[in-house]
């Protein structure tokens, strides 16, 4: 059976701020993320199977990235927990925002690792996640790919 990539598109609202950078994005903002996430794999072959056919239920796919990426990040605030944005953060949590705080700048090339990461946990062993694609604007974007990080 032959090898097939198959990709499923979510969205997300996340604003974030980039302590220390230089530019506008210093500043509380927030972006309509789009991701697209591609897995690769063969489809099932057991007739029996009631996944017959499919590499992965986009369902089943759908729920994972939903789990760790979507209903975490939509509509938070992203923070790097190892800055003065802590303080920040701490105000907006106390007045009731949902704040994430995370090990890294939230830029979107560091995002789609930390999300890479959390996929790849959760896909079943038959399935390979080839890559993630992060749109933060309609013209900006980061890409990972497994055969990049071999």
């Amino acid at each position: 059976m032959t090898y097939i990539r198959i990709t499923k598109q979510f969205s997300f609202e996340t604003g974030h701020a980039l302590y220390g950078y230089d530019g506008k994005c210093k500043n509380v903002h927030g972006h309509s993320y789009k991701l697209s996430v591609t897995v690769f794999g063969k489809p099932i072959s057991d007739k029996n199977n009631v996944k017959y056919g499919m590499v992965i239920d986009f369902g089943d796919l759908k729920k994972i990235v939903k789990e760790e990426i979507v209903n975490v990040f939509d509509h938070a605030t992203v923070f790097n927990k190892n800055t003065p944005h802590v303080e920040l953060a701490k105000e907006l949590e106390d007045r009731g925002h949902n704040v994430l705080l995370v090990d890294y700048q939230p830029t979107s090339e560091m995002m789609v690792i930390d999300f890479a990461k959390k996929i790849m946990k959760r896909l079943p062993e038959h399935i390979t996640l080839h890559s993630l694609k992060l749109q933060e604007t309609d013209s900006s974007f980061a890409e990972w790919y497994a055969n990049d990080n071999l």
